[in-house]
Formats: structure tokens, sequence, C-alpha cells
């Protein structure tokens, strides 16, 4: 069985299992919601300070987030003891981590979906004009919040506090990615919107390096 072709079938499982129960997406999109509401009428902000705090808000959303629906990605194996059937599938450990990776994209990028307008409407930050360039951003930013996430919590999976585990692990890692991705949103909000390829390069880079690696170590991830 080819890379490609177990991976969509990880992938198929994935999106099979969740959109039975929904709890995760459910779960995600209703903290999203609150947290965006909450500082909105904690701070009322202006619409210059939404376009100054808007980027930081979303990116820390967004990690909070994943942090929340990466968890359970490998954890709902050990539990149900389905890691040893995926070890004897005939399919390259890989090809589990990248089915499984591509999946937290389709999620996450479901919940960057409620966020984005939920936000703009809110804080009075017209999206539109700038929407291709920050779906390209938002893009590359969850990429690489996935790739690492997914790889994190394969770490974590066999941990007894893996749920504390996972954001403790996260963070850290994440300070090289949301930082060009927070500077490049920002630069969408401005009043006079450009995205600084600075940035983007470095977006760029922070994803090739972090899937290079994840291909790169993906046998012992799912070692005992």
């Amino acid at each position: 069985m080819t890379t490609a072709r177990a991976a969509a079938i990880v992938f198929g499982r994935e999106v099979r299992a969740e959109m039975r129960t929904r709890e995760l997406l459910q779960t995600s999109i209703v903290f999203v919601i609150i947290v965006v509401t909450l500082f909105n009428f904690a701070f009322e902000p202006d619409v210059a300070e939404a376009r100054r705090i808007g980027p930081g808000l979303i990116w820390i959303t967004l990690l909070f987030a994943a942090s929340l629906m990466l968890n359970p990605s490998f954890a709902k194996e050990q539990n149900n003891d389905t890691i040893y059937a995926l070890r004897m599938a005939p399919a390259t450990s890989f090809a589990i981590v990248l089915g499984k990776t591509l999946a937290n994209l389709l999620f996450l990028s479901i919940i960057e979906i409620v966020l984005v307008p939920v936000f703009s409407v809110l804080y009075n930050v017209p999206v539109l004009p700038v929407l291709g360039r920050l779906v390209l951003i938002l893009f590359l930013g969850t990429f690489g919040l996935v790739v690492v996430g997914t790889v994190f919590s394969a770490l974590s999976a066999q941990a007894r506090l893996r749920e504390l585990l996972l954001p403790l692990l996260l963070l850290p890692v994440m300070i090289p990615l949301l930082t060009p991705a927070v500077e490049a949103t920002a630069g969408l909000f401005a009043d006079s919107p450009a995205l600084d390829r600075t940035w983007l390069s470095m977006l760029i880079a922070f994803d090739v390096v972090f899937f290079t690696a994840s291909w790169l170590l993906c046998d012992y991830l799912l070692e005992e």
C-alpha cells in the first residue's frame, strides 16, 4: 500500500469518527467564540486598538483551540487499544502521522472559518479586502501548528498527565511560528495592508523544517 493511499485511509477514518460525534469541533468552536466575545466585551477596543491586538488574539485563540483539539489525536488510540491495529496495518508510520495531520488541519480550518467572520464583525475589522493573503497566512500558520501538535500528541499519548503535557510541549516550540504569523497578520490589518515577504518566508521555513522532522522521526513516535 502506498503512503498516499494509507494516509488517505487514516484521514477518512479520522473524519468519519469526528463527524459521528462532532465533540471536538463543537467544543472548539464554542471555545473560540466565547474567547473572542469575552475579549470584545472586556476591553471594548476601538477600530485602531482592534487592528493592533486582533492578530495576537486570533493566533492565541487558535493555539489554545489546537491544544484542545489535538490532544485526543493519539490519546484515543491508546484508550481504545487501537494503536496496535494501526501498527499492524500495512502502512508506514509516516502515513499514519500524515493522515492524522491532514485531518487535524481540516478540523482547525473549519474552526478558522467560524473564527475569522466572528472576529471581523465583533471588532469591526474588514477582512474581505485582504482575504486571499489572510487565507495564505492562516494556512501556513495552521499547517505548522498541526504538524507540531500532532507529533507532540503522539509523544504525550502514553503519559499519565498528557492533557497537561501537550500544552507545555507545544507552547515553547510555537514561538518561532506565532511571531511571524502575528506580524504577517498585523501587516494585513494595517491601514495600508501589506504582506511582508520576510514573515512569509519564516512561516514557510518553519513548516518545511518541522514537516521534514516529522517524516524523519515518525518511526519513533508510534513505538511503545
